[in-house]
This record gives C-alpha cells, structure tokens and sequence, in this order.
C-alpha cells in the first residue's frame, strides 16, 4: 500500500566540526528530532563544499578537512518542520537551513506475510 502526502523537506548544512554542547552538532539534532517525534532524519557526509566565507573544505589526500560539509534532511509535516526549525534556530550558530515543499509517497507493508 503507497499514500500520496504533502510535506516539507528541511535541509539544515552544517560543519564536521559544529558542536552544541558536548556532542557534534549533526547528532544532537538528529537526537532531538527523535525525541520530538519527527518522520525521520537523514544526515549526509560531503566530501567537498564551501559556505559563506568562501572557504574551501574538502577531503582530497593532500587538502585533510577537518570540517568537512554535513546535510541533515528531514521530512514531515508543514507543522512539524515549522516547530522544529525554531529548536534548530536554538542549536545552531553557523549554517544554513533551507525548507521546500515536497509531496511524499510512503510505502506501508501490509500485514500479508510473503511467503
């Protein structure tokens, strides 16, 4: 069984090397989507990538990053992404968060075991 919803996806791009108390900052977001009861969350290693200052992180041999770019993705609910983005505004203080519309096809299992 597959149902068609609409959602927002937030992608919040961060640092390897944020933090938010003593935990990096990608975890302690994900964490708290957890326990704020989100759909999901996703993060995402960069192997490349710059942001405002222009400057230049990458994970090539001979240029060793030790920032190297993070996506956190998560989708849900309008409603949900809205209450999360003000925790996020909270957590965070370098980094961007961008938020689009996204319709989302879920799949379910039914209950029929396959044999």
């Amino acid at each position: 069984m597959s149902l068609l919803v609409k959602a927002e996806l937030m992608r919040i791009f961060i640092g390897e090397g944020d933090r938010h108390g003593h935990l990096p900052l990608y975890e302690a977001i994900v964490l708290e989507a957890r326990k704020q009861g989100l759909a999901g969350a996703t993060v995402l290693h960069g192997i490349m990538g710059f942001g405002a200052k222009s400057h230049l992180h990458t994970a090539k041999i001979l240029r060793l990053s030790e920032d190297l770019p993070i996506i956190i993705e998560i989708v849900d609910t309008p409603e949900h992404i809205e209450t999360f983005l003000n925790t996020v505004d909270r957590m965070m203080n370098d980094g961007m968060v961008t938020i689009e519309e996204a319709k989302v096809k879920v799949y379910r299992a039914s209950n029929e075991q396959k044999v």
